[in-house]
């Protein structure tokens, strides 16, 4: 192997030793996809945990006013917002509560007059926007650091392909961010520096 490529990634560095351990062997170029796709993923994980605490906020408050962000009808009933994030009712109404003691949420009447939806306020809808903007903007330069744009294009095509076949398999993917760790999310399970390193699970 060449100097120019010696392998500077986590798996890349342990993929003979990895692919090895795996009982009857494995095709390594389809578990290089799969590993490295699942740590990519946990390294996001930790820019929404890094951005959140920026900008006082928990990475599972950050989902929920997310799911309110983007919502359509402008509200979102807890039952509604516990589907959509894959939490239990309790969580979900904790989670709404400190949101409403934060000024971040606030209720609102219900169709059927028994459900309160609840919606963003005016604040609650400025720190979303102020922490997205920055979430977005970490990761376009993090991608501009390692890829050239004509990369960033074949990159957009390939996972678009990749996608699309899996969800033909097993369905749409989830829309919104649901981090791992539960409870705390990914401010519990990443809250780490930008250097350092999480060996992926299998």
């Amino acid at each position: 192997m060449g100097a120019s490529q010696v392998p500077t990634d986590s798996y890349g560095k342990e993929e003979q030793r990895w692919v090895a351990s795996i009982p009857g062997g494995a095709d390594a170029a389809s578990e290089g996809v799969r590993q490295r796709l699942g740590r990519v993923a946990r390294q996001y994980e930790r820019v929404l945990a890094t951005v959140a605490a920026e900008h006082d906020l928990s990475v599972g408050d950050w989902e929920a006013l997310s799911v309110l962000a983007r919502s359509d009808e402008g509200s979102v009933t807890p039952g509604r917002m516990g589907e959509v994030l894959g939490l239990t009712s309790g969580t979900v109404s904790e989670r709404i509560e400190r949101l409403v003691r934060g000024g971040l949420v606030e209720p609102v009447e219900g169709a059927d007059g028994r459900r309160r939806p609840v919606r963003l306020t005016a604040a609650g809808a400025a720190a979303w926007g102020a922490a997205t903007r920055r979430r977005v903007e970490t990761e376009a330069e993090l991608l501009e650091e390692a890829l050239d744009p004509g990369d960033v294009a074949t990159l957009n095509t390939l996972l678009g392909r990749l996608l699309a076949r899996l969800e033909a398999e097993f369905g749409p993917a989830p829309r919104h961010d649901m981090t791992r760790g539960r409870p705390g999310g990914a401010g519990s399970a990443y809250g780490l520096g930008r250097g350092e390193v999480r060996r992926a699970g299998g």
